[in-house]
This record gives structure tokens, C-alpha cells and sequence, in this order.
């Protein structure tokens, strides 16, 4: 019994060949790997919620390494961006006036220390 090659890449139009014909002929995940030389029955499945889930498109779309997740979008809205810049801008200009109190308070005080010697 064949067990197919590993890590093969397959065609969008042979998954969809295969998820169709596994429906219409009603056979299981592991007759359809050994009928089309399949390496793993799971992948299988991957391929019918796919299918299922997307319709045959879905195979077009380059699934391989992790997805990623927590990750901010790439491209905000203009709006967004806006409000963002302008509160960065909020913040360093708060920032900047803290450095400079806190700049003259210490000033202040070493000069009250200095008139007490």
C-alpha cells in the first residue's frame, strides 16, 4: 500500500478533485488518501473545513507556517492614524514639560540649600 510522498504540495484544483469526489463516492478520510496517494488522512480534513467553510477558492490561499496573532493591523484608518499621532504628540510635549519642572524644582532646591550653608 502507497503511502504518497510527504510534505508534497497539491494543486488547488486536485483538493477540490479530491473533497468532491470524497462527498460524492461517500468514502472516508483514509479510503480517499489511499485512493489518491495521500500521505496523511488528516490533511484531509483540513481540506473539506476548508472547502466547506470557503468553497473551493479557499484552497488558493497559501496556508503554510503559523498564523499570527495579537499583532495590530498593518494599515489603520485615516482617522485612527490621526488620533494617534495627535496623542503622541500629547504625551511628548507633557513629557518635555515634566523634564523641565522637574529641572527647575531641583534648580530651586539646590539653591535653597546653598543659602542655608
Amino acid at each position: 500500500m502507497s503511502r504518497g510522498k510527504p510534505n508534497k504540495r497539491y494543486t488547488p484544483e486536485f483538493k477540490k478533485l479530491v473533497v468532491e469526489t470524497m462527498q460524492q463516492e461517500k468514502l472516508s478520510y483514509r479510503e480517499t488518501a489511499r485512493q489518491f496517494e495521500i500521505s496523511d488522512h488528516h490533511r484531509l480534513q483540513d481540506w473539506e473545513r476548508i472547502y466547506l467553510t470557503e468553497g473551493p477558492e479557499g484552497f488558493a490561499i497559501e496556508r503554510r507556517g503559523r498564523e499570527s496573532k495579537g499583532r495590530p493591523p498593518k494599515h489603520l484608518p485615516k482617522d485612527v492614524e490621526e488620533d494617534l499621532l495627535a496623542e503622541v504628540q500629547r504625551l511628548r510635549a507633557e513629557v518635555d514639560y515634566l523634564k523641565n519642572l522637574k529641572a527647575l524644582v531641583l534648580e530651586e532646591e539646590r539653591r535653597q540649600h546653598k543659602k542655608r550653608w
